[in-house]
Protein backbone atom coordinates (compact mmCIF):
# COMPACT_ATOMS: atom_id res chain seq x y z
CA UNK A 1 0.00 0.00 0.00
CA UNK A 2 1.63 3.31 -1.24
CA UNK A 3 2.07 5.78 1.58
CA UNK A 4 -0.11 8.81 1.75
CA UNK A 5 1.88 12.17 0.27
CA UNK A 6 2.44 14.74 2.84
CA UNK A 7 0.72 18.01 2.76
CA UNK A 8 3.02 20.71 0.73
CA UNK A 9 3.64 23.43 3.12
CA UNK A 10 1.82 26.44 2.94
CA UNK A 11 3.49 29.28 1.01
CA UNK A 12 4.02 31.94 3.70
CA UNK A 13 3.87 35.40 3.42
CA UNK A 14 6.03 37.71 5.56
CA UNK A 15 4.33 40.66 6.69
CA UNK A 16 5.37 43.69 9.16
CA UNK A 17 4.23 46.33 11.53
CA UNK A 18 6.61 49.59 11.56
CA UNK A 19 5.16 50.90 14.95
CA UNK A 20 7.17 54.27 14.64
CA UNK A 21 7.07 57.25 16.43
CA UNK A 22 6.45 60.26 14.19
CA UNK A 23 7.16 63.79 14.22
CA UNK A 24 4.72 66.88 14.37
CA UNK A 25 5.46 68.84 11.11
CA UNK A 26 9.02 66.87 10.47
CA UNK A 27 8.65 65.30 7.12
CA UNK A 28 11.46 65.24 6.00
CA UNK A 29 12.83 63.44 9.65
CA UNK A 30 9.58 60.92 9.22
CA UNK A 31 10.12 59.76 5.59
CA UNK A 32 13.53 59.38 6.39
CA UNK A 33 13.05 57.34 9.26
CA UNK A 34 10.06 55.22 7.18
CA UNK A 35 12.51 54.51 4.90
CA UNK A 36 15.02 53.34 7.66
CA UNK A 37 12.57 51.26 8.94
CA UNK A 38 11.21 49.73 5.68
CA UNK A 39 15.29 48.43 4.80
CA UNK A 40 15.10 46.87 7.94
CA UNK A 41 11.81 45.22 7.51
CA UNK A 42 12.80 43.80 3.95
CA UNK A 43 16.10 42.84 5.04
CA UNK A 44 14.53 40.52 7.53
CA UNK A 45 12.63 38.99 5.06
CA UNK A 46 9.15 41.29 4.99
CA UNK A 47 7.36 41.63 1.94
CA UNK A 48 4.56 44.16 3.30
CA UNK A 49 5.33 46.73 5.43
CA UNK A 50 2.35 48.70 7.44
CA UNK A 51 3.11 51.96 9.09
CA UNK A 52 0.77 54.10 11.05
CA UNK A 53 -1.81 56.75 10.22
CA UNK A 54 0.24 59.88 9.39
CA UNK A 55 3.19 58.57 9.64
CA UNK A 56 4.58 61.44 7.36
CA UNK A 57 2.86 64.92 8.72
CA UNK A 58 1.86 63.83 12.42
CA UNK A 59 -1.59 64.09 13.51
CA UNK A 60 -2.59 66.15 16.16
CA UNK A 61 -3.20 69.58 14.23
CA UNK A 62 -4.79 72.63 16.20
CA UNK A 63 -6.61 73.38 12.80
CA UNK A 64 -6.83 73.10 9.52
CA UNK A 65 -4.67 76.08 8.23
CA UNK A 66 -2.34 74.46 9.91
CA UNK A 67 -2.25 71.21 8.55
CA UNK A 68 -2.80 72.07 4.86
CA UNK A 69 1.40 72.97 4.17
CA UNK A 70 1.74 69.50 5.30
CA UNK A 71 -0.24 67.81 2.97
CA UNK A 72 -0.06 66.87 -0.31
CA UNK A 73 -1.29 65.04 -3.62
CA UNK A 74 -1.17 60.94 -4.00
CA UNK A 75 0.63 60.01 -6.09
CA UNK A 76 3.00 62.92 -5.05
CA UNK A 77 6.45 63.95 -3.18
CA UNK A 78 6.78 61.27 -0.26
CA UNK A 79 4.71 58.95 -2.18
CA UNK A 80 7.14 59.13 -4.83
CA UNK A 81 10.24 58.96 -2.41
CA UNK A 82 9.07 55.85 -0.81
CA UNK A 83 8.00 53.83 -4.42
CA UNK A 84 12.05 54.66 -4.80
CA UNK A 85 12.75 52.71 -1.72
CA UNK A 86 10.16 49.80 -2.39
CA UNK A 87 11.55 49.45 -5.82
CA UNK A 88 14.96 49.18 -4.86
CA UNK A 89 13.66 46.71 -1.88
CA UNK A 90 11.38 44.85 -3.79
CA UNK A 91 8.71 45.02 -0.94
CA UNK A 92 5.37 46.58 -0.83
CA UNK A 93 4.01 49.12 2.30
CA UNK A 94 1.14 50.61 3.00
CA UNK A 95 1.79 54.20 4.93
CA UNK A 96 -0.21 57.31 6.51
CA UNK A 97 -0.37 60.79 5.39
CA UNK A 98 -2.20 64.00 4.57
CA UNK A 99 -3.73 63.93 1.25
CA UNK A 100 -4.64 67.70 -0.50
CA UNK A 101 -7.02 67.50 -3.71
CA UNK A 102 -7.85 70.49 -4.72
CA UNK A 103 -9.09 72.42 -1.14
CA UNK A 104 -10.17 68.86 -0.36
CA UNK A 105 -7.55 68.04 3.07
CA UNK A 106 -8.25 64.00 3.91
CA UNK A 107 -6.29 61.67 5.94
CA UNK A 108 -5.38 59.19 4.00
CA UNK A 109 -2.84 56.10 3.34
CA UNK A 110 -1.34 54.72 0.13
CA UNK A 111 -0.50 51.76 -1.16
CA UNK A 112 3.23 51.20 -3.04
CA UNK A 113 4.68 48.68 -4.43
CA UNK A 114 8.23 47.99 -6.82
CA UNK A 115 6.33 49.01 -9.79
CA UNK A 116 4.77 52.52 -7.56
CA UNK A 117 1.97 53.43 -6.84
CA UNK A 118 -0.65 50.96 -6.74
CA UNK A 119 -3.43 53.16 -4.78
CA UNK A 120 -4.80 54.99 -1.83
CA UNK A 121 -7.16 55.47 0.63
CA UNK A 122 -9.40 58.69 2.19
CA UNK A 123 -10.74 58.25 5.71
CA UNK A 124 -14.32 57.43 5.85
CA UNK A 125 -15.11 57.51 9.33
CA UNK A 126 -13.82 60.79 11.43
CA UNK A 127 -13.78 61.15 14.95
CA UNK A 128 -13.37 64.58 16.62
CA UNK A 129 -9.65 63.84 17.28
CA UNK A 130 -6.69 66.08 16.11
CA UNK A 131 -6.46 66.37 12.03
CA UNK A 132 -9.68 64.44 11.52
CA UNK A 133 -11.74 67.21 13.05
CA UNK A 134 -10.94 69.61 9.97
CA UNK A 135 -10.32 66.71 7.34
CA UNK A 136 -13.12 65.70 4.78
CA UNK A 137 -14.29 62.46 4.99
CA UNK A 138 -13.85 60.00 1.89
CA UNK A 139 -16.25 59.27 0.08
CA UNK A 140 -15.78 56.01 -0.80
CA UNK A 141 -16.20 52.77 -1.83
CA UNK A 142 -13.92 50.79 0.03
CA UNK A 143 -10.77 49.64 -2.23
CA UNK A 144 -9.16 46.16 -2.36
CA UNK A 145 -6.38 46.15 -4.47
CA UNK A 146 -4.89 43.21 -6.65
CA UNK A 147 -1.23 43.02 -5.51
CA UNK A 148 1.53 39.81 -6.52
CA UNK A 149 1.18 39.35 -2.79
CA UNK A 150 -2.60 38.83 -2.70
CA UNK A 151 -5.39 40.83 -2.29
CA UNK A 152 -4.82 44.13 -0.37
CA UNK A 153 -7.52 46.06 1.20
CA UNK A 154 -7.40 49.41 3.26
CA UNK A 155 -9.21 51.20 6.41
CA UNK A 156 -7.56 53.96 8.80
CA UNK A 157 -8.13 54.04 12.65
CA UNK A 158 -11.60 54.60 13.55
CA UNK A 159 -13.04 53.21 10.65
CA UNK A 160 -12.23 49.43 12.51
CA UNK A 161 -14.67 50.08 14.80
CA UNK A 162 -17.73 50.28 12.04
CA UNK A 163 -17.95 46.17 11.40
CA UNK A 164 -19.39 47.32 7.51
CA UNK A 165 -16.36 48.70 6.69
CA UNK A 166 -14.40 45.48 7.04
CA UNK A 167 -16.79 43.59 5.78
CA UNK A 168 -17.39 45.40 2.49
CA UNK A 169 -13.99 44.83 2.10
CA UNK A 170 -13.71 40.93 2.62
CA UNK A 171 -17.09 40.52 0.09
CA UNK A 172 -14.38 42.92 -2.32
CA UNK A 173 -12.27 39.67 -1.72
CA UNK A 174 -10.05 41.26 0.24
CA UNK A 175 -7.76 38.68 1.89
CA UNK A 176 -5.44 41.31 3.99
CA UNK A 177 -6.68 44.10 5.31
CA UNK A 178 -4.03 47.18 6.60
CA UNK A 179 -4.99 49.33 9.31
CA UNK A 180 -3.05 52.08 10.06
CA UNK A 181 -4.04 53.98 13.04
CA UNK A 182 -3.56 56.49 15.83
CA UNK A 183 -4.80 55.11 19.41
CA UNK A 184 -4.34 57.25 21.98
CA UNK A 185 -4.59 56.61 25.82
CA UNK A 186 -8.70 55.32 25.81
CA UNK A 187 -8.73 53.57 23.04
CA UNK A 188 -6.93 50.32 24.35
CA UNK A 189 -9.94 47.79 23.38
CA UNK A 190 -9.25 48.54 20.32
CA UNK A 191 -5.97 46.33 19.69
CA UNK A 192 -7.36 44.02 22.48
CA UNK A 193 -10.98 42.96 21.02
CA UNK A 194 -12.09 44.13 17.96
CA UNK A 195 -8.85 43.84 15.59
CA UNK A 196 -8.86 40.01 16.61
CA UNK A 197 -12.70 39.95 16.22
CA UNK A 198 -12.58 41.93 12.41
CA UNK A 199 -10.08 39.11 11.66
CA UNK A 200 -12.19 36.81 12.23
CA UNK A 201 -15.89 37.41 11.19
CA UNK A 202 -14.30 37.94 7.74
CA UNK A 203 -11.75 35.50 7.58
CA UNK A 204 -9.16 37.77 6.99
CA UNK A 205 -5.65 38.72 7.97
CA UNK A 206 -6.18 42.18 9.97
CA UNK A 207 -2.69 44.38 9.99
CA UNK A 208 -3.12 47.20 12.44
CA UNK A 209 -0.54 49.23 12.89
CA UNK A 210 -0.35 52.10 15.42
CA UNK A 211 2.15 54.99 16.48
CA UNK A 212 3.78 55.77 19.81
CA UNK A 213 5.23 58.67 21.94
CA UNK A 214 3.45 61.86 22.98
CA UNK A 215 2.38 64.79 20.36
CA UNK A 216 0.56 67.68 22.10
CA UNK A 217 -0.85 66.03 25.17
CA UNK A 218 -1.90 62.77 23.37
CA UNK A 219 0.20 59.32 24.68
CA UNK A 220 -0.29 57.14 22.08
CA UNK A 221 -0.34 53.33 23.37
CA UNK A 222 1.56 51.48 20.37
CA UNK A 223 -0.04 47.59 20.76
CA UNK A 224 0.04 47.22 17.05
CA UNK A 225 -1.28 43.88 16.07
CA UNK A 226 -1.46 41.40 13.55
CA UNK A 227 -4.33 38.93 13.76
CA UNK A 228 -4.36 35.90 11.08
CA UNK A 229 -7.88 34.54 9.14
CA UNK A 230 -8.47 32.55 12.27
CA UNK A 231 -8.68 35.64 14.57
CA UNK A 232 -5.21 34.53 16.41
CA UNK A 233 -2.83 36.88 17.32
CA UNK A 234 0.03 36.15 15.52
CA UNK A 235 2.41 39.33 16.47
CA UNK A 236 1.84 41.77 19.04
CA UNK A 237 4.24 45.53 20.01
CA UNK A 238 4.39 47.08 22.98
CA UNK A 239 4.44 50.82 23.56
CA UNK A 240 7.88 52.08 21.93
CA UNK A 241 9.49 52.20 18.63
CA UNK A 242 9.75 48.13 17.10
CA UNK A 243 9.11 46.42 13.98
CA UNK A 244 6.74 43.16 14.50
CA UNK A 245 6.64 40.12 12.12
CA UNK A 246 4.43 37.58 11.15
CA UNK A 247 4.36 34.87 8.50
CA UNK A 248 0.65 34.33 6.98
CA UNK A 249 -0.81 31.85 4.64
CA UNK A 250 -3.36 33.89 2.13
CA UNK A 251 -4.99 30.36 1.28
CA UNK A 252 -6.45 30.50 5.10
CA UNK A 253 -7.82 33.82 4.54
CA UNK A 254 -9.70 32.79 0.89
CA UNK A 255 -11.45 29.85 2.41
CA UNK A 256 -14.30 31.06 4.09
CA UNK A 257 -15.89 27.45 5.45
CA UNK A 258 -14.63 26.10 8.28
CA UNK A 259 -15.33 22.17 8.47
CA UNK A 260 -15.05 20.68 12.37
CA UNK A 261 -16.62 17.46 11.20
CA UNK A 262 -17.41 16.66 7.73
CA UNK A 263 -21.25 16.77 6.88
CA UNK A 264 -22.17 17.26 10.59
CA UNK A 265 -20.18 20.16 12.25
CA UNK A 266 -19.73 23.13 9.23
CA UNK A 267 -19.62 26.67 9.37
CA UNK A 268 -20.07 28.38 5.60
CA UNK A 269 -19.17 32.22 6.60
CA UNK A 270 -20.10 33.49 4.15
CA UNK A 271 -22.52 31.83 2.25
CA UNK A 272 -24.88 31.39 6.04
CA UNK A 273 -25.68 35.22 5.19
CA UNK A 274 -29.36 36.70 5.12
CA UNK A 275 -28.39 39.91 3.55
CA UNK A 276 -31.95 40.29 2.90
CA UNK A 277 -32.39 40.82 6.50
CA UNK A 278 -29.46 43.67 6.91
CA UNK A 279 -31.91 46.53 5.55
CA UNK A 280 -31.59 48.57 8.67
CA UNK A 281 -28.00 48.82 8.05
CA UNK A 282 -28.01 51.21 5.28
CA UNK A 283 -31.78 52.71 5.91
CA UNK A 284 -33.53 54.81 8.71
CA UNK A 285 -33.65 52.99 12.26
CA UNK A 286 -37.36 51.67 12.39
CA UNK A 287 -39.18 50.98 15.27
CA UNK A 288 -39.19 47.84 16.82
CA UNK A 289 -41.70 45.30 15.64
CA UNK A 290 -43.68 44.31 19.31
CA UNK A 291 -43.25 40.78 19.87
CA UNK A 292 -46.10 38.30 19.63
CA UNK A 293 -48.11 36.87 22.63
Amino acid sequence: MAKAQPKPKPELLRVALAQMEPHLFEKKRNLDRASELLDVAAHRGAKLVVFPECAITGYVFASRDEALPLAEPVPGPSTDALAQVCAKLEVHTVVGLLETDGEHLYNAAALIGPQGLIGAYRKVHLPYLGVDRFADGGAGPFPVYETPLGKIGLLICYDATFPEAARALALGGAEIIALPTNWPSGREKVPAFVVNSRALENRVHFLACNRTGKERGFTFIGQSKIADATGETRAYADNFEEIVYADLDLEQARNKTLVFVPGQFELHTFEDRRPELYGALTHPVQEPVPSAR
